[in-house]
């Protein structure tokens, strides 16, 4: 239904809103930019997410935020008024220590990261470096000679967040990855956060520094990877074609949803827009096209009206 039209949901009539709704079962959403912003509620956004719930939708975060474990996003779930649960959460950190966990993994990992990918390693029994400050001593000369020590036995490089991104860093990185053995993991691609008048960089940002310093490519574990959400596939919690994706950023929200078969809605809240979407609905760039959502918001609070609105023309 209106699969990759970029439909503004506001233009629907009731009738319309209702045979859409009805179209999907499940909603996984993003977060930051879609239900949140730097921490701070959207608008209508836990009202919205709750009436789905209580119509009988199944309702799922997932996150490419790696700086909290499933509980602390529970946590602040909870506190801004969201009726979820952890099982209905996925992280990029969660993932990323089960990738791991499930490849019977024996080493040591080099975190470029926060605690939230520390603790996750923790609760799988996995050994990694501290997570934290890594500053720049002297001259690089001097840090070369006196100030660069390389750990034993590290099998993995994990690149998350991280507000401490360094040279130094990067530079441990790239040599643990200079082993061909050696596991090169992001835990995303996201180019920058959704922030209002200003850049704060995201881990695709840090990911891309080591990706051309290592000259090597990182398999990325959260969206667009459609391997995020195949345990939900494969265990039957939710149909593809009955499922909802949600999200602001379409390079990975948008883009997971067309690489797993779901429908799309972009809102307005966060980084893309309606005017990025009528630049890839004329770009001859065929990847850009899969960036196109089936449907639009300016934000998810506004569909709240909108479903009570149809309520009156029939029952669900």
């Amino acid at each position: 239904m209106y699969k990759q039209t970029c439909t503004n949901i506001l233009s629907l009539s009731p009738v319309e809103v209702k045979k859409w709704l009805n179209s999907f079962d499940s909603v996984i959403t993003d977060c930051d930019g879609v239900l949140w912003v730097y921490g701070n509620l959207i608008s209508g956004s836990s009202d919205t997410i709750n009436y789905l719930k209580k119509m009988g939708k199944s309702i799922y975060f997932c996150t490419n935020n790696s700086t909290k474990t499933r509980k602390e996003l529970l946590v602040k779930g909870i506190e801004l008024g969201f009726n979820i649960t952890e099982d209905g959460i996925i992280s990029t950190a969660h993932a990323t220590a089960a990738y791991l966990k499930n490849r019977n993994f024996n080493k040591r990992v080099y975190v470029i990261g926060s605690e939230g990918i520390g603790k996750e390693l923790d609760a799988v029994g996995i050994e990694h470096s501290g997570i934290g400050p890594d500053v720049m001593q002297g001259t690089l000369s001097t840090f070369m000679s006196q100030h660069l020590t390389l750990e034993s036995n590290i099998g993995a490089v994990v690149v998350g967040f991280d507000e401490h991104f360094s040279f130094p860093k990067m530079t441990k990185a790239a040599s643990y990855l200079s082993d061909p053995n050696c596991l090169f993991i992001a835990t995303n691609t996201d180019e920058r956060f959704p922030m209002p008048e200003m850049v704060v960089p995201g881990s695709g940002s840090f990911v891309n520094a080591i990706r051309t310093c290592a000259e090597r490519k990182p398999t990325v574990i959260g969206k667009p990877n459609p391997a995020i959400c195949q345990t939900l596939i494969k265990q039957n919690k939710i149909k593809p074609a009955r499922t909802l994706m949600i999200g602001d950023r379409a390079n990975t929200d948008i883009l997971l949803g067309y690489n797993c078969g779901f429908q799309t809605l972009l809102v307005g809240s966060g980084i893309h827009n309606m005017t990025d979407v009528d630049q890839w609905k004329n770009s001859k760039d065929p990847e850009d096209k899969k960036l196109i959502p089936d449907v639009y918001l300016p934000k998810l609070g506004d569909l709240l009206p909108l479903i009570l609105n149809s309520m009156t023309h029939g029952s669900y």
